[in-house]
């Protein structure tokens, strides 16, 4: 007891220095993140460098894992992943090949410190940053997280020279040179300015600067003249800044330069340099040894860049044609083409290589038609980081070069020709001299990507070569006049469709000087397009016995056709039923005394019909009319007709127990009137699914295996006509719950005298449902919802006694005039008796083993009854004996009235002095007879 005792001493301790220590520390955080103070405004492509600390750790030694995710305007509810010292697989896709890339990274300052850097900021960098660190202790008591948000701000500094690119001075000249430097950015900036030299081969050299805080200072090598006043450097305006030198000196000899940088003071009150700009920070140009070329000449555009510090730096360089990259070669040196002339380079077309520290040169070679154009150079600075990885700067323009390529070589011919006929082209050659030679190619019409291949050849001797596929086909070239070649393929088919080129090349010697090519659109109409053929029948749908007539109309020009019918049957036999060839002969394949052929020619057609003399089942199938060899159509009938079956029982049947029930389905559209039918009722409830009743085409009826001898004798069928299938069950019981489907099957008789099975239909399910709960008759009068005090008065018991157990003696008569109906009569009610009246009905049945058993319960609605007072019953009685009275004197005028009339109508008799007059109330007609059966 005593060490139970201690137990729960020591827990109660733990528990109060916890909270103890809670209310004393609860202000206090031991683990503490911290990130720059935002925001912080960078320009787009510059640098951002976020750093993040974390102290309060209990191993400070042990290097901490960090997360960094962005927050951008647009979602401000969407954390995204941008990187992660722990898991490489943290970035999302927006950011993924940036960090693959190398493009952003951290960098760790110690296990505790780590530095985001983004190399080059896009404006979609903008947001709120995160910088999160991964808690590997036990407990969390601190913040271990920090935000820093970033507005990325175009970049707005603009630096300008108008003085002249290159001047000559002599010793002692002086020199005035002007720069304009502005900036629109809308945050409070300061601009700082320098102007520099920069000897050849050697680094730049501050001249003279003037720092954000508007403090003068001289370069060095250049503080002695600026002290005596030689070198100064004036601001004019607002933008506009001077550099002015006295007398100037051989080592002045070199580029001089001016450069302005934007400052922007971040919340920490330091100042941040968010970009510089200089009027020769990368200078490119462009040049091409020859501007006008013919087809086939060779195009070289040379790019020279010049910057300081070349050599220790590295570029990019790329060649473009209308914004299109032709090629650019990387910093390492390495070419990549773009994917409009990746097949040039390929067959040697194209090539690009770096020919010195500044210089770059293109060539394209045949040059072609579509290369003319305008083309710059474009140049980037590359940044080599710690691991190898490079940074693309800014990058710098050429002016554009025009390149013209004249045209030498025109294509004619048949552009357009129908499938077996001759092709010729012509390709004219103008304006060149010297031995020539021609080349056909052709590239198909199919595919978007198909290259030319080789026709054939025609040297300068004279030689003709066909090429590839062409080497079996009748093909020719040509060279009729100096200067026309042309090319001749016989028996074109649809595959020769496509674009034909034809390259002239002109040689000297044994030297190729240059070529010319052209290219033109050829299309080969096919047969099909000049011949059509379809086939049809009047009815695809027939009946055994019926006559079949398949037209295969052929239309187009007349020509030499083989038309063959054939017969498909199944999915993977083809029987043909005959051919007749183009000279009028005929094959038999099939059985010639079931078909007749027929032919008709018509203006612009030709039908074709195949008669089939009362079809059969083994005539049916899909019928296919093939004309000569490449034309094809098929017709497909079936000699079964779809009975459509339709049940007049709803879809849900419900029927209390021991009731008759019947099930119906009729066939709604029947092939043919000497159809028989077979029909097959099923049963099915959960998982069993029986067989009820079937009967065949003959009306022989079947039980099912699955039926039981007490069934069969409550199950019977009836068909009537329409025809109509009935399905008869007698005292239904439980068990008869579930659905019930109709199968009929159509039987028709060929003329053979055979019974073919032609359709199978089903109908249903029917859902029947059985009730073992008795209905009870809802009472007339007004039903209320509201239940009150409840007793009983009547009980009848299921052995038919009664039981009174009403409270007091009402003169009550209960009575059962039916099974299914009770009474209630109260023979002289009082106001006591209002109320609201129900009745409850409980079922019995009887069980072999356990007796009586009650199955069911069921209640009534409300009935309202009231019984008013004698007081009432005196006001209505009294109104009663007032219109009885009424009544009885209405009733006494009228017996006086008859009496007048029958005096009126009997006195001439008993006067005996007049003649009879004839009746007012019958005429003194004769009666028919009711005709007999005989008459």
């Amino acid at each position: 007891m005593s060490v139970k005792l201690q137990s729960i001493t020591n827990i109660i301790c733990v528990i109060f220095n916890i909270c103890v220590f809670h209310v004393f520390h609860s202000g206090e955080a031991r683990v503490l993140t911290e990130a720059p103070a935002g925001p912080l405004y960078r320009v787009v492509g510059s640098p951002l460098y976020i750093s993040c600390n974390v102290s309060g750790f209990v191993s400070e030694s042990l290097q901490k894992e960090f997360e960094f995710r962005i927050v951008k305007p647009a979602k401000p509810d969407f954390e995204i992943n941008i990187i992660s010292t722990r898991d490489q697989s943290f970035s999302y896709a927006m950011y993924l090949s940036r960090v693959n890339n190398k493009n952003i990274i951290v960098n760790r300052l110690s296990p505790n410190s780590v530095l985001f850097e983004i190399k080059s900021l896009q404006k979609d960098d903008e947001g709120e940053y995160e910088c999160t660190v991964i808690n590997v202790e036990s407990v969390y008591m601190g913040t271990y997280s920090a935000k820093t948000t970033v507005k990325v701000i175009d970049n707005s500094l603009s630096v300008s020279s108008h003085d002249a690119t290159t001047m000559s001075y002599n010793e002692g000249d002086a020199l005035t040179l002007t720069c304009q430097a502005s900036s629109n950015t809308i945050q409070h900036t300061h601009l700082s300015f320098a102007w520099y030299l920069r000897r050849d081969g050697e680094d730049s050299a501050e001249i003279i600067s003037l720092d954000r805080d508007f403090t003068l200072s001289a370069g060095q090598g250049f503080e002695r003249r600026y002290q005596d006043g030689l070198i100064r450097l004036d601001k004019t305006e607002e933008a506009t800044y001077w550099l002015k030198v006295a007398q100037l000196q051989l080592s002045d000899h070199g580029r001089i330069y001016c450069q302005a940088q934007e400052w922007i003071q971040d919340p920490d009150r330091s100042w941040y340099c968010i970009t510089h700009k200089n009027t020769s920070s990368l200078v490119v140009r462009i040049s091409a040894q020859q501007s006008v070329l013919h087809e086939g000449q060779e195009l070289s555009l040379s790019c020279n860049i010049d910057t300081e510090k070349l050599k220790e730096r590295f570029f990019s360089v790329a060649w473009l044609r209308e914004n299109v990259e032709l090629a650019q070669i990387g910093p390492t040196g390495i070419l990549s083409v773009g994917s409009e002339y990746s097949g040039r380079e390929k067959v040697g077309e194209l090539k690009a290589a770096r020919t010195g520290d500044r210089d770059y040169r293109l060539t394209l070679q045949p040059v072609r038609t579509e290369d003319q154009g305008e083309y710059i150079c474009r140049a980037w600075p590359q940044e080599r980081g710690q691991d190898g990885a490079f940074t693309r700067g800014a990058a710098q323009d050429s002016s554009s070069q025009l390149v013209t390529i004249s045209v030498t070589v025109n294509m004619k011919g048949s552009l357009s020709v129908n499938e077996g006929d001759r092709l010729k082209l012509i390709c004219q050659v103008d304006g060149v001299k010297g031995q020539l030679s021609v080349t056909w190619q052709h590239k198909p019409a199919s595919t978007s990507t198909a290259q030319f291949t080789n026709v054939i050849s025609l040297s300068q001797e004279g030689v003709m070569e066909k090429e590839g596929e062409f080497k079996s086909r009748k093909v020719t070239a040509a060279r009729p006049s100096p200067g026309s070649f042309t090319l001749e393929l016989d028996e074109v088919t649809p595959s020769d469709s496509g674009v034909y080129q034809c390259t002239v090349s002109e040689w000297k010697t044994s030297s190729k000087t240059s070529s010319h090519s052209q290219t033109a659109a050829v299309t080969v109409m096919s047969t099909d397009a000049l011949v059509k053929v379809s086939l049809k029948s009047r009815n695809t749908r027939v009946t055994i016995g019926e006559n079949v007539e398949l037209m295969c109309q052929v239309r187009g020009p007349q020509m030499p056709v083989t038309v063959t019918w054939s017969l498909q049957r199944d999915a993977t036999t083809l029987d043909n039923i005959l051919t007749m060839y183009y000279d009028g002969s005929i094959s038999w394949s099939g059985d010639q005394r079931r078909y007749q052929l027929k032919v008709e020619n018509q203006k612009m057609q030709v039908m074709h019909y195949l008669l089939i003399n009362g079809a059969t089942l083994r005539e049916a199938g899909s019928y296919q009319c093939s004309v000569s060899v490449f034309l094809h159509n098929i017709l497909t009938f079936c000699l079964s007709s779809h009975i459509k079956l339709a049940l007049t029982s709803p879809a849900n049947l419900k029927a209390s127990i021991s009731t008759d029930i019947e099930l119906k389905c009729s066939v709604a559209k029947k092939s043919s009137a000497s159809s028989r039918y077979a029909v097959t009722w099923k049963f099915q409830h959960q998982a069993e699914n029986k067989v009820i009743v079937s009967s065949d085409k003959d009306a022989v009826v079947t039980f099912g295996p699955q039926l039981d001898l007490r069934l069969r004798q409550r199950i019977s069928t009836r068909n009537s006509q329409g025809p109509s299938f009935a399905l008869l069950i007698r005292q239904a019981e439980v068990s008869e719950n579930g659905s019930y489907t109709c199968e009929v099957a159509e039987w028709l008789q060929d003329p053979n005298g055979h019974w073919q099975q032609k359709a199978s239909k089903k109908a249903g399910p029917v859902a029947l449902t059985v009730n073992v709960t008795g209905m009870i008759t809802s009472f007339t009068g007004s039903q209320i919802s509201k239940e009150s005090r409840q007793r009983p008065i009547f009980t009848s018991y299921r052995n038919c006694t009664l039981q009174d157990r009403s409270e007091k003696d009402y003169q009550l008569r209960f009575y059962r005039p039916l099974p299914n109906l009770f009474n209630l009569t109260v023979l002289r009610p009082v106001p006591e008796n209002s109320g609201l009246y129900f009745c409850e009905v409980e079922e019995w049945l009887p069980s072999l083993s356990h007796g009586w058993r009650k199955v069911a319960v069921e209640k009534s609605k409300y009935l309202a009854v009231n019984v008013y007072s004698d007081e009432a019953d005196s006001k209505t009685q009294c109104k009663s004996d007032t219109w009885m009275w009424i009544l009885a004197a209405l009733l006494v005028c009228l017996l006086l009235v008859i009496l007048v009339l029958m005096l009126k109508m009997c006195w001439p008799k008993i006067s005996g002095g007049k003649k009879p007059v004839p009746s007012l109330w019958t005429e003194q007609l004769p009666l028919d007879n009711k005709p007999s059966a005989e008459d």
